[in-house]
């Protein structure tokens, strides 16, 4: 065999190795985004735990959109903040979102939470993951979600529609210059498998 021939040889095994690794790498992003938001609280991510008294469930506040208030010291009632959500689909992934409620004004210190709704508009079962992130960046260490769908993996059947509530809170310790702050979230498709998503070609 050719010098030529070794030596492309080599070439197409390194680029096997690049394409996989590629792959290996882009399947890892949401879990790795999750950790790393998790451990530094990057885009406001939270552990899930208690806020100012408040424990996950049990907050009188089941239904649609609304508030629970915190306890008054903590509110700071002098100034509002508008919150915007928005949320997108990325490719691959056949579903449609929106939220119910488009923005906010709220003080900060306030707990509220917010609907979105999602639906499968497909015909097979699909896992997604949301993936969430908080504009101006200076924002996202002071917004806490408590309760989001964005903590865990979700999966809907074919032609499925459901409600996914977000429960957060805007700190008080946030900027007095930062008055509106966008939460946005974009959907993943969780499972790149195709055989695992049962996907005729």
């Amino acid at each position: 065999m050719s010098h030529v021939a070794i030596s492309h040889k080599k070439l197409i095994g390194k680029l096997l190795l690049a394409v996989a690794a590629a792959f290996a790498f882009g399947f890892a992003l949401v879990p790795l985004y999750d950790v790393l938001c998790t451990v530094t609280g990057f885009n406001g991510k939270t552990e899930g735990g208690p806020i100012n008294g408040f424990s996950r469930g049990g907050l009188g506040n089941e239904s649609g959109s609304g508030s629970v208030a915190a306890a008054p010291s903590r509110i700071d009632r002098s100034r509002t903040v508008t919150v915007e959500f928005t949320g997108t689909v990325m490719p691959g992934l056949p579903w449609d979102m929106r939220p119910l409620t488009f923005s906010k004004e709220l003080h900060p210190g306030e707990l509220h939470q917010v609907i979105y709704l999602v639906r499968n508009t497909s015909d097979r079962p699909i896992v997604g993951q949301a993936v969430p992130s908080v504009t101006p960046g200076q924002a996202a260490q002071h917004f806490d979600k408590i309760e989001c769908f964005c903590f865990t993996q979700q999966a809907l059947a074919p032609g499925e529609s459901r409600e996914m509530p977000l429960l957060f809170i805007v700190k008080p310790e946030i900027s007095s210059d930062i008055k509106h702050i966008t939460l946005s979230y974009a959907f993943f498709n969780a499972v790149k498998d195709k055989t695992a998503l049962n996907i005729r070609e």
